[in-house]
């Protein structure tokens, strides 16, 4: 991320004037410079909350949660889709731009931004995904998505199945070579 970057996606979510949690690390931002303008933190104090690290999973999990913004690696992705939240998507390499086109195409579940992020489209979408009629098919579609992610985990469910047969697999295997 560059620092305009790091700008255009501030500015857009003061704009919205909604509450939100935003992770930042000093590190994705090119030049270690996540230094945001003091007029945005100004503006936004009594409804932000800006931290460099979070405990992802347990914040997704919250009910006050609304939507995310992610790269759309697997992980946050499916994180996402247990928790229930639909997803801004923003992605840059290796499989993120296969989830985020599943996210926002196949499923139903994400609106993507540009990858030259202008602080009006922030403002869009995050109003959008929060208020908008796009956003609660994308809440109902993500919420189905998460029942049958939670009915695949439990015994006699698909992940479960496949991981016990897994497991299965490795310990006959282990006892053929003794």
């Amino acid at each position: 991320m560059t620092p305009e970057q790091l700008i255009e996606f501030a500015w857009g979510l003061a704009h919205t004037r909604k509450p939100f949690l935003w992770i930042t690390r000093t590190d994705v931002v090119v030049g270690n410079s996540a230094i945001l303008p003091p007029e945005f933190v100004s503006e936004t104090k009594d409804r932000s909350m800006i931290a460099s690290w979070c405990c992802q999973e347990q914040v997704l999990n919250h009910p006050s949660i609304g939507g995310f913004l992610t790269h759309n690696g697997w992980n946050s992705t499916l994180e996402s889709i247990c928790a229930g939240v639909p997803m801004i998507s923003w992605p840059f390499f290796a499989e993120q731009q296969t989830n985020c086109r599943y996210c926002c195409t196949e499923w139903g579940i994400g609106m993507e931004i540009d990858s030259n992020v202008k602080r009006n489209e922030v403002e869009e979408l995050v109003r959008e995904l929060m208020d908008g009629e796009k956003g609660k098919k994308m809440k109902e579609n993500v919420m189905n998505l998460k029942i049958k992610a939670q009915e695949a985990y439990k015994p006699g469910g698909s992940s479960y199945k496949n991981l016990d047969g897994l497991i299965n697999e490795i310990l006959q295997s282990n006892m053929r070579t003794f």
